[in-house]
C-alpha cells in the first residue's frame, strides 16, 4: 500500500532518498523499484526494521528486481543519526501523529534534507481521523498510538515556518477509511470480528490484485473520504 506518489517527486539518477518512520518497508521498495537512487528505511522499532529486510529481500526473491539500492538505519526521528544535508528527498509517512515533540521532529527532517531537495508528508486525514477517535477511546489510547489530529492548515504551517515551500497535496486511501470505522466498533485490537476479517481480505485482494474498478473508486472518493493526507513541500535552493 503505497502512500506518496513518487511521480511527484523527480528523483534523478543516484539521488539519495530517506523514508523515515519506514515500518516494514514498503515505500523503501517502491523507490529502489522504479528509481536508481539509494533509499535509506529509518525507524525506532527494529522489529519493524527486521520486517523491512525479510520483506524487501522477498519482494527480489519473487522476481520483483529493484533498479535502486537501500539500507536500513535505527533512528529516532527526533535525532536522526545522518548529517546536514544528507538526503535530496525525505518521505515521512504516517509518522508524525504518534510523535509527542513534533516540531523537534520536523526541524530534522528539514536539517537532514539538502537545499532543493523535496520533502513529503503524509498524515491522518481529520474527519476520518476524528471519527475513528469517537467511535473508539482505545484507538487513541494506545502505546505507540496516534496523540493528535491534524487539520490540513496545521500540518502544512509546521514545515511552512521552517522555509519550506508548499509545492501541492492530494487525499489517499479512501476504500481504507471504512475498515477503520469498523475496526474501531470492534474494537482497535480485535481482529477476529467476522465484518473486520472480511474487509482485511478485501483490502488485502484490492492490495495485491490492483483491479481497475477499485482504483477508479478509490480515486473518486479520495477527495471526500480518503484516509491520509500527502502533502508535497520543496526546500529553497539557497
Amino acid at each position: 500500500m503505497i502512500t506518496i506518489d513518487y511521480k511527484r517527486l523527480n528523483i534523478l539518477p543516484g539521488d539519495r532518498v530517506l523514508d523515515m518512520g519506514c515500518g516494514p518497508g514498503r515505500h523503501v521498495s517502491a523507490a529502489c523499484a522504479d528509481y536508481d537512487a539509494t533509499v535509506v528505511g529509518a525507524d525506532i522499532n527494529i522489529a519493524d526494521l527486521v520486517q523491512a529486510k525479510t520483506n524487501i529481500y522477498a519482494h527480489e526473491a519473487f522476481g520483483g528486481k529493484l533498479r535502486g539500492r537501500w539500507g536500513l538505519s535505527a533512528a529516532d526521528i527526533t535525532a536522526l543519526p545522518f548529517p546536514d544535508k544528507a538526503f535530496d528527498h525525505v518521505i515521512c509517512a504516517e509518522v508524525m501523529e504518534h510523535i509527542p515533540d513534533d516540531r523537534r521532529a520536523a526541524a530534522e527532517l528539514n536539517r537532514v534534507l539538502k537545499p532543493g531537495g523535496s520533502l513529503t508528508v503524509s498524515v491522518p486525514r481529520f474527519f476520518p481521523e476524528k471519527i475513528c477517535w469517537t467511535l473508539s477511546s482505545r484507538y487513541c489510547n494506545t502505546e505507540g498510538g496516534h496523540i493528535r489530529i491534524y487539520t490540513k492548515a496545521e500540518i502544512v504551517s509546521i514545515f511552512k515556518n521552517m522555509g519550506l515551500k508548499k509545492r501541492c497535496s492530494h487525499y489517499a486511501h479512501s476504500i481504507h477509511t471504512p475498515y477503520w470505522w469498523i475496526r474501531c466498533l470492534a474494537g482497535p485490537d480485535n481482529d477476529t470480528a467476522l465484518p473486520v476479517k472480511i474487509y482485511q481480505r478485501f483490502l488485502t485482494w484490492d492490495i495485491m490484485q490492483k483491479p481497475k474498478l477499485t482504483r477508479t473508486i478509490d480515486a473518486m472518493l479520495n477527495p471526500v473520504m480518503g484516509k491520509s493526507l500527502v502533502v508535497y513541500f520543496r526546500k529553497d535552493s539557497r
